[in-house]
Protein backbone atom coordinates (compact mmCIF):
# COMPACT_ATOMS: atom_id res chain seq x y z
CA UNK A 1 0.00 0.00 0.00
CA UNK A 2 1.46 3.45 -0.67
CA UNK A 3 2.40 4.77 2.63
CA UNK A 4 1.76 8.27 0.74
CA UNK A 5 -1.61 7.82 0.82
CA UNK A 6 -3.34 10.13 3.47
CA UNK A 7 -6.64 9.34 5.26
CA UNK A 8 -8.55 12.33 2.87
CA UNK A 9 -7.60 9.73 0.03
CA UNK A 10 -9.70 7.42 1.42
CA UNK A 11 -13.79 7.38 0.43
CA UNK A 12 -14.70 6.17 4.40
CA UNK A 13 -12.86 6.38 7.80
CA UNK A 14 -13.80 3.59 10.14
CA UNK A 15 -13.10 4.77 13.87
CA UNK A 16 -14.23 3.75 17.16
CA UNK A 17 -16.38 6.17 18.18
CA UNK A 18 -15.55 8.86 20.78
CA UNK A 19 -18.70 10.85 21.41
CA UNK A 20 -20.93 9.68 23.99
CA UNK A 21 -24.10 10.24 22.36
CA UNK A 22 -23.16 9.23 18.46
CA UNK A 23 -25.83 8.43 16.31
CA UNK A 24 -24.57 9.06 12.79
CA UNK A 25 -27.84 9.85 10.41
CA UNK A 26 -25.99 10.33 7.43
CA UNK A 27 -23.74 6.98 8.01
CA UNK A 28 -27.42 5.41 8.75
CA UNK A 29 -28.68 6.77 5.80
CA UNK A 30 -25.70 5.81 3.45
CA UNK A 31 -26.56 1.99 4.78
CA UNK A 32 -30.56 2.21 4.29
CA UNK A 33 -30.17 -0.89 1.74
CA UNK A 34 -28.68 -2.94 3.94
CA UNK A 35 -31.67 -1.42 6.71
CA UNK A 36 -34.48 -2.26 4.28
CA UNK A 37 -32.86 -6.18 3.61
CA UNK A 38 -32.60 -7.06 6.76
CA UNK A 39 -36.34 -5.69 7.27
CA UNK A 40 -36.86 -7.93 4.65
CA UNK A 41 -35.34 -10.30 5.79
CA UNK A 42 -36.98 -10.42 9.04
CA UNK A 43 -40.64 -9.74 7.45
CA UNK A 44 -40.03 -12.95 4.79
CA UNK A 45 -38.41 -15.30 7.13
CA UNK A 46 -40.63 -15.12 10.47
CA UNK A 47 -43.26 -17.76 8.81
CA UNK A 48 -41.65 -18.61 6.17
CA UNK A 49 -42.50 -22.75 5.68
CA UNK A 50 -45.12 -22.80 7.74
CA UNK A 51 -48.70 -23.95 6.22
CA UNK A 52 -50.35 -20.60 6.69
CA UNK A 53 -47.98 -18.35 6.20
CA UNK A 54 -48.74 -14.71 6.36
CA UNK A 55 -52.28 -15.65 8.01
CA UNK A 56 -50.33 -15.73 11.22
CA UNK A 57 -50.17 -11.97 11.51
CA UNK A 58 -53.59 -12.06 12.24
CA UNK A 59 -54.42 -15.15 13.46
CA UNK A 60 -52.31 -14.61 16.66
CA UNK A 61 -54.17 -11.26 17.63
CA UNK A 62 -57.38 -12.26 16.95
CA UNK A 63 -57.09 -15.81 19.10
CA UNK A 64 -54.57 -13.90 21.92
CA UNK A 65 -57.48 -10.95 22.22
CA UNK A 66 -60.26 -13.77 22.23
CA UNK A 67 -58.52 -15.19 24.65
CA UNK A 68 -58.37 -12.29 26.92
CA UNK A 69 -61.51 -11.31 26.74
CA UNK A 70 -63.07 -14.73 27.77
CA UNK A 71 -60.83 -15.25 30.43
CA UNK A 72 -60.29 -11.28 31.74
CA UNK A 73 -63.85 -9.67 31.13
CA UNK A 74 -66.27 -13.02 30.97
CA UNK A 75 -64.60 -15.21 33.41
CA UNK A 76 -63.27 -12.92 36.07
CA UNK A 77 -65.70 -9.84 35.00
CA UNK A 78 -63.02 -6.92 34.92
CA UNK A 79 -65.03 -3.90 33.38
CA UNK A 80 -63.89 -2.10 30.66
CA UNK A 81 -65.81 0.98 31.57
CA UNK A 82 -67.74 3.49 29.14
CA UNK A 83 -68.98 0.40 28.11
CA UNK A 84 -66.57 -0.48 25.56
CA UNK A 85 -66.69 -3.68 24.18
CA UNK A 86 -64.34 -6.05 25.57
CA UNK A 87 -62.82 -7.71 22.38
CA UNK A 88 -61.97 -3.99 21.11
CA UNK A 89 -60.88 -2.73 24.49
CA UNK A 90 -58.26 -5.96 24.87
CA UNK A 91 -57.25 -5.86 20.92
CA UNK A 92 -55.98 -1.96 21.77
CA UNK A 93 -54.47 -2.92 24.91
CA UNK A 94 -52.45 -5.87 22.79
CA UNK A 95 -51.88 -4.20 19.76
CA UNK A 96 -49.61 -1.31 21.55
CA UNK A 97 -48.25 -4.06 24.59
CA UNK A 98 -47.25 -6.59 21.77
CA UNK A 99 -45.27 -3.60 19.52
CA UNK A 100 -43.24 -2.61 22.70
CA UNK A 101 -42.91 -6.23 23.91
CA UNK A 102 -41.63 -7.20 19.80
CA UNK A 103 -39.21 -4.70 19.74
CA UNK A 104 -37.95 -4.95 23.62
CA UNK A 105 -37.35 -8.95 22.83
CA UNK A 106 -36.25 -8.47 19.77
CA UNK A 107 -33.62 -5.85 20.04
CA UNK A 108 -32.42 -7.59 23.90
CA UNK A 109 -29.88 -9.70 21.88
CA UNK A 110 -29.02 -7.75 19.19
CA UNK A 111 -25.17 -8.81 20.28
CA UNK A 112 -25.67 -12.35 21.00
CA UNK A 113 -27.53 -12.87 17.81
CA UNK A 114 -25.25 -11.08 15.33
CA UNK A 115 -21.62 -11.60 17.07
CA UNK A 116 -20.22 -13.69 13.75
CA UNK A 117 -21.83 -11.07 11.44
CA UNK A 118 -20.04 -7.97 13.66
CA UNK A 119 -16.72 -9.70 13.76
CA UNK A 120 -16.55 -10.21 9.81
CA UNK A 121 -17.86 -6.85 8.24
CA UNK A 122 -18.26 -3.41 9.28
CA UNK A 123 -21.85 -1.48 9.46
CA UNK A 124 -24.06 0.65 11.50
CA UNK A 125 -24.06 -1.65 14.47
CA UNK A 126 -27.70 0.29 15.12
CA UNK A 127 -29.20 -0.69 11.96
CA UNK A 128 -29.89 -4.52 13.76
CA UNK A 129 -32.08 -2.88 16.15
CA UNK A 130 -33.50 -0.16 14.19
CA UNK A 131 -34.58 -3.19 11.70
CA UNK A 132 -36.27 -5.16 14.38
CA UNK A 133 -38.02 -1.95 15.22
CA UNK A 134 -39.37 -1.48 11.67
CA UNK A 135 -40.47 -4.98 11.71
CA UNK A 136 -42.72 -4.51 14.06
CA UNK A 137 -44.02 -1.52 13.20
CA UNK A 138 -45.10 -3.49 10.04
CA UNK A 139 -46.89 -6.18 12.51
CA UNK A 140 -48.11 -3.30 14.51
CA UNK A 141 -49.94 -1.61 10.88
CA UNK A 142 -51.34 -5.18 10.19
CA UNK A 143 -53.09 -5.41 14.07
CA UNK A 144 -54.08 -1.22 13.43
CA UNK A 145 -56.42 -2.81 10.06
CA UNK A 146 -57.87 -5.67 12.31
CA UNK A 147 -58.46 -2.85 14.87
CA UNK A 148 -59.90 -0.31 12.26
CA UNK A 149 -62.00 -3.32 10.90
CA UNK A 150 -63.38 -4.11 14.06
CA UNK A 151 -64.35 -0.72 15.06
CA UNK A 152 -66.47 -0.22 12.26
CA UNK A 153 -68.01 -3.40 12.49
CA UNK A 154 -68.83 -2.74 16.48
CA UNK A 155 -69.41 0.89 15.65
CA UNK A 156 -71.86 0.48 12.83
CA UNK A 157 -73.13 -3.00 12.75
CA UNK A 158 -73.63 -3.50 16.38
CA UNK A 159 -75.74 -1.59 19.38
CA UNK A 160 -72.88 -0.57 20.86
CA UNK A 161 -74.52 3.14 22.47
CA UNK A 162 -71.36 4.37 24.21
CA UNK A 163 -68.76 3.50 21.95
CA UNK A 164 -67.28 7.06 21.24
CA UNK A 165 -66.60 8.77 17.82
CA UNK A 166 -62.47 9.37 16.97
CA UNK A 167 -61.47 12.42 18.74
CA UNK A 168 -58.99 15.34 17.89
CA UNK A 169 -56.50 13.64 20.22
CA UNK A 170 -56.34 11.24 17.49
CA UNK A 171 -53.76 13.46 15.47
CA UNK A 172 -51.40 12.92 17.87
CA UNK A 173 -51.51 8.68 17.47
CA UNK A 174 -48.62 8.89 14.90
CA UNK A 175 -46.32 11.00 17.51
CA UNK A 176 -47.46 8.13 20.34
CA UNK A 177 -46.61 5.47 18.20
CA UNK A 178 -43.01 7.07 17.30
CA UNK A 179 -42.99 7.59 21.42
CA UNK A 180 -43.05 3.70 21.84
CA UNK A 181 -40.83 2.90 19.05
CA UNK A 182 -37.80 4.99 20.32
CA UNK A 183 -38.88 3.42 24.10
CA UNK A 184 -39.06 -0.02 23.06
CA UNK A 185 -35.68 0.74 21.00
CA UNK A 186 -33.63 2.34 23.80
CA UNK A 187 -34.66 -0.01 26.76
CA UNK A 188 -33.84 -3.23 23.99
CA UNK A 189 -30.19 -1.50 23.15
CA UNK A 190 -29.50 -1.18 27.58
CA UNK A 191 -30.60 -4.50 27.63
CA UNK A 192 -28.26 -5.68 24.78
CA UNK A 193 -25.55 -4.22 25.87
CA UNK A 194 -25.85 -5.88 29.63
CA UNK A 195 -26.43 -8.84 28.24
CA UNK A 196 -22.96 -9.25 26.55
CA UNK A 197 -21.55 -9.38 30.28
CA UNK A 198 -24.35 -10.95 32.50
CA UNK A 199 -25.91 -13.42 30.60
CA UNK A 200 -28.77 -14.04 32.91
CA UNK A 201 -30.52 -11.37 31.86
CA UNK A 202 -31.22 -13.47 28.55
CA UNK A 203 -33.45 -15.58 30.67
CA UNK A 204 -35.00 -13.04 33.03
CA UNK A 205 -36.54 -10.83 29.59
CA UNK A 206 -38.59 -13.83 28.73
CA UNK A 207 -40.48 -14.13 31.87
CA UNK A 208 -39.77 -10.14 33.03
CA UNK A 209 -41.36 -9.29 30.34
CA UNK A 210 -44.58 -11.03 30.76
CA UNK A 211 -44.71 -9.79 34.37
CA UNK A 212 -44.45 -6.46 32.78
CA UNK A 213 -47.66 -6.90 30.87
CA UNK A 214 -49.50 -7.34 34.35
CA UNK A 215 -48.48 -3.84 35.25
CA UNK A 216 -48.69 -2.56 32.35
CA UNK A 217 -52.93 -2.03 32.31
CA UNK A 218 -53.19 -4.20 29.12
CA UNK A 219 -55.96 -6.04 30.43
CA UNK A 220 -58.36 -3.68 32.93
CA UNK A 221 -58.49 0.07 32.53
CA UNK A 222 -55.92 1.86 35.10
CA UNK A 223 -58.64 3.41 37.29
CA UNK A 224 -60.19 0.26 37.51
CA UNK A 225 -56.89 -1.21 39.17
CA UNK A 226 -56.76 2.21 41.08
CA UNK A 227 -60.41 0.87 42.75
CA UNK A 228 -59.31 -2.40 43.86
CA UNK A 229 -55.60 -1.42 45.22
CA UNK A 230 -54.78 1.82 45.72
CA UNK A 231 -52.43 1.36 47.56
CA UNK A 232 -50.47 -0.38 44.60
CA UNK A 233 -51.63 2.00 41.93
CA UNK A 234 -48.83 3.95 41.50
CA UNK A 235 -47.07 0.81 40.29
CA UNK A 236 -48.97 0.77 36.95
CA UNK A 237 -49.68 4.59 37.43
CA UNK A 238 -46.30 5.39 36.40
CA UNK A 239 -44.99 2.36 34.37
CA UNK A 240 -44.39 4.06 30.83
CA UNK A 241 -46.28 1.01 29.17
CA UNK A 242 -49.33 2.28 30.99
CA UNK A 243 -49.44 5.27 29.74
CA UNK A 244 -48.83 4.28 26.27
CA UNK A 245 -51.58 1.90 26.20
CA UNK A 246 -54.00 4.59 28.49
CA UNK A 247 -53.15 7.62 25.80
CA UNK A 248 -53.71 5.08 22.52
CA UNK A 249 -56.81 3.84 24.27
CA UNK A 250 -58.31 7.50 24.79
CA UNK A 251 -57.08 8.32 20.92
CA UNK A 252 -59.06 5.72 19.40
CA UNK A 253 -61.75 4.23 21.74
CA UNK A 254 -62.48 7.82 24.04
CA UNK A 255 -61.87 5.83 27.29
CA UNK A 256 -60.72 7.79 30.29
CA UNK A 257 -59.57 11.66 30.11
CA UNK A 258 -57.22 13.08 27.98
CA UNK A 259 -53.98 14.23 29.88
CA UNK A 260 -51.48 16.56 27.98
CA UNK A 261 -49.33 15.54 31.00
CA UNK A 262 -49.55 12.16 30.27
CA UNK A 263 -48.39 12.77 26.41
CA UNK A 264 -45.79 14.74 27.74
CA UNK A 265 -44.65 12.38 30.52
CA UNK A 266 -44.20 9.51 27.85
CA UNK A 267 -42.39 11.95 25.10
CA UNK A 268 -39.86 12.63 27.73
CA UNK A 269 -39.61 9.11 29.33
CA UNK A 270 -39.10 7.89 25.40
CA UNK A 271 -36.46 10.12 24.67
CA UNK A 272 -34.62 9.19 27.67
CA UNK A 273 -34.27 5.63 27.62
CA UNK A 274 -33.62 6.60 23.81
CA UNK A 275 -30.52 8.71 24.70
CA UNK A 276 -29.54 6.35 27.78
CA UNK A 277 -29.72 2.90 25.24
CA UNK A 278 -27.52 5.07 22.31
CA UNK A 279 -24.65 6.01 25.21
CA UNK A 280 -24.79 2.41 26.70
CA UNK A 281 -25.19 0.51 23.10
CA UNK A 282 -22.09 3.37 21.86
CA UNK A 283 -20.05 1.94 24.66
CA UNK A 284 -20.56 -1.56 24.21
CA UNK A 285 -20.17 -2.09 20.63
CA UNK A 286 -15.92 -1.13 20.93
CA UNK A 287 -15.45 -3.78 23.07
CA UNK A 288 -18.51 -6.56 22.95
CA UNK A 289 -16.59 -9.08 20.64
CA UNK A 290 -14.00 -9.67 23.94
CA UNK A 291 -16.92 -10.26 25.94
CA UNK A 292 -19.76 -12.19 24.32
Amino acid sequence: MNSTLKEKDWLYTISPKKKLIDLNFKEIWNYRDLLFLFVKRNVITLYKQTILGPLWYFIQPLFTTLTFTLIFNNLANIPTGNGIPAFLFNLAGLSCWNYFSSCLTGTSNTFKANQSLFAKVYFPRVIMPLSTVITNLINFGIRMFLFIGFYIYFKFFTEVANLASPNLALFLLPILILFMAIFGLGFGMIISSLTTKYRDLTHLVGFGVQLLMYGSAVMYPLSYFKEKLPEYSWLVEYNPMTTFIELFRHMTLGTEEFFLSSFLYAGVISIVFFLLGLIVFNRTEKTFIDTV
